[in-house]
């Protein structure tokens, strides 16, 4: 008896080969999707735990409900598209984002 590990995937063809590759590959894809979908529940959870205490707070869920939008098929739509920029940029902006357009140079709020 050897103690080293057979390699299976010399006795199988191509197409065996293949499809176990796409078989793992779907499921690292699906637990992918998975932690994703825990993530944004997480988040949504805490976004919704009560009302926004301060500007930052609210414009955070704001962030949030924008960033779902651009992502959904009328988030792609050309008019949507420069309506989701420019609100994102206005909130950057008004939060003191040092990388928001006409911000303080270098960063500093100084």
């Amino acid at each position: 008896m050897t103690t080293d590990p057979v390699e299976l995937d010399v006795h199988r063809g191509m197409a065996a080969q293949k499809a176990t590759v796409d078989r793992r590959h779907t499921a690292e894809v699906e637990a992918d999707r998975a932690m994703l979908r825990r993530h944004q529940d997480e988040m949504e959870e805490a976004l919704c735990a009560g009302p926004a205490a301060t500007w930052e707070e609210a414009g955070k869920k704001a962030l949030y409900l924008i960033t779902l939008f651009a992502g959904t098929a009328e988030g792609h739509d050309p008019r949507h598209r420069q309506l989701i920029a420019s609100a994102l940029e206005d909130i950057r902006r008004l939060s003191g984002d040092p990388r928001a357009e006409g911000g303080p140079p270098g960063g500093s709020g100084t």
